[in-house]
């Protein structure tokens, strides 16, 4: 590889000509390629949870609520620095390489040395074995970041949707052939260990970028401030994200854990189906126009707008059908999941905007802020989950998503300081699709009440008809007609205009 090659793939000034143009080619690439994994993915669901017991699902949860806490820190925000970062060179590049690779050995061996701790925590000899295996997850995850960085910052979205596909289209299979052959929970294990290999090997060759030795002049000191801000805000978002798991484990058991672990996964796939890519084009996208505030607003914006149109129906559509969803994908032995599931499902509808805020302080490189906000937030959440433990997984779900739904709106007022944001504008952005998708959740209801249809799929089609049909009725109000006239002007110009957003 030249040094020419090496010097291209840190370089960013050509994409200023068409931030607008990559912006939305990169998101429709990103949406593919999530549409994509989603339906490999639901693949992967519907065939395991028939396979699998919710017991082997929940064994696998207690691991991964602890492991979550370790992949937080494991990059030490340094992927964020990569990306948000106006200029860098090969040798700062190389030297947060090497760090991110020590940090990722260090974590696997922390892991691995509390094996026995999480088997005696939960009282499940089995996890012994499973968390020796699942530390690899930190060594191929420091050998990744810096190569999945620069393809995020030089915004190539067709190659990390390549890659992102093939991975998944690789590891189901492994899951499934293993679950056939009697491997239980060990089908569960493999799953995400193959995808992060494949998608380590393919970054490295995708990227380009081959890292040099360690330099001490290098220069990264303000590099590793700014992520270690974000790593330890990402620590203390996992703690709030695993602490219902953990806490649900420990009270309660690996079966209603793998019952709560399930309806979470499921209910949150498609609001991680839209927030991978938004964060992946919105966190470079931002970080190149940080210095023109109205400009900044309006691209937030119109993400905030494109976002919510595309998730309130889906999950207006999820909370309605739930028992008929849990029956189809997951099978009947699930349905003690259904209530779990609407709770969350009202949860996930501001789960998008909350995480919005990340790429609001982090495009600005505002890592001490986001800090903050994670500092307070933490403790409420997680009191709101021990005062609903003692009612089953129903109370720690209607406690969190309350306690959550009540946050949302400090969360957000708090990251727009000092932008060109206020709530009243994102409300002005939000309103037409949130109120649509309450209409529909509400024709939907009468509809499955009054018709009553008897099976599982009839269920699901009149629930569909029925958010389908208040979205159809929306179009006689003119004020709905004209924010679908400027959403279909904004999907029309998806890399074709090159006017500044």
């Amino acid at each position: 590889m030249t040094a020419q090659q090496q010097v291209d793939a840190l370089d960013t000034e050509h994409l200023h000509a068409d931030l607008k143009g990559r912006s939305v080619r990169g998101g429709l690439l990103t949406l593919t390629s999530q549409g994509a994994q989603f339906l490999i993915s639901t693949v992967s669901t519907v065939v395991l949870a028939r396979l699998l017991t919710p017991a082997d699902f929940g064994l696998v949860a207690m691991v991964t609520a602890i492991i979550g806490l370790g992949q937080a820190f494991a990059d030490l925000g340094l992927s964020e620095a990569t990306i948000q970062c106006q200029e860098i060179s090969h040798k700062q590049v190389s030297t947060l390489f090497w760090i991110n690779v020590a940090i990722g050995l260090v974590l696997t061996s922390i892991t691995a040395a509390l094996a026995p701790v999480l088997a005696w925590f939960y009282h499940e000899p089995r996890l012994r074995d499973i968390t020796l295996l699942v530390s690899l997850t930190f060594l191929i995850g420091g050998l990744r970041v810096q190569h999945d960085a620069l393809l995020r910052r030089q915004m190539r979205f067709s190659l990390l949707a390549v890659r992102d596909i093939t991975s998944y289209a690789l590891a189901v299979p492994v899951g499934i052939i293993l679950a056939l052959r009697g491997g239980g929970y060990w089908a569960l294990v493999a799953l995400p260990l193959t995808i992060n290999l494949t998608q380590m090997v393919l970054s490295w060759v995708m990227a380009r970028w081959l890292p040099g030795l360690p330099r001490r002049d290098a220069n990264v000191g303000s590099l590793i401030a700014f992520g270690g801000k974000v790593a330890a805000s990402y620590v203390i978002y996992s703690v709030t994200r695993s602490a219902d798991s953990v806490l649900i484990g420990w009270y309660w058991g690996a079966g209603p854990l793998g019952l709560y672990s399930r309806a979470y996964n499921l209910v949150m796939l498609p609001v991680r189906q839209l927030g991978i890519p938004a964060r992946s084009v919105a966190l470079p996208g931002l970080s190149r126009i940080q210095g023109d505030p109205e400009r900044f607003a309006r691209y937030y914006l119109r993400a905030a707008n494109l976002i919510t149109w595309i998730s309130a129906p889906i999950l207006g559509f999820l909370f309605v059908a739930a028992d008929p969803v849990i029956v189809l994908m997951l099978g009947v032995k699930w349905r003690e999941a259904v209530p779990v599931f609407q709770m969350l499902a009202v949860v996930a509808l501001v789960q998008p905007l909350i995480d919005s805020t990340n790429w609001l302080l982090l495009s600005r490189g505002q890592s001490a802020r986001l800090l903050k906000m994670t500092l307070i937030a933490l403790p409420v959440i997680v009191v709101s989950y021990i005062i609903g433990l003692p009612f089953g997984i129903k109370g720690v779900a209607l406690s969190g998503s309350v306690v959550l739904v009540a946050l949302s709106s400090w969360i957000l007022k708090f990251a727009f300081r000092g932008t060109h944001l206020t709530l009243r504008r994102l409300g002005g952005a939000i309103a037409c699709p949130i109120s649509l998708c309450l209409g529909g959740v509400l024709l939907a209801e009468c509809a499955l009440h009054l018709i009553a249809p008897p099976t599982v799929v009839a269920q699901l089609l009149v629930a569909a008809l029925g958010v389908a049909a208040s979205y159809s009725l929306s179009a006689l109000i003119p004020a709905v007609r004209k924010e679908a006239m400027s959403l279909r002007k904004l999907l029309d110009e998806f890399g074709l205009s090159k006017q500044a957003v």
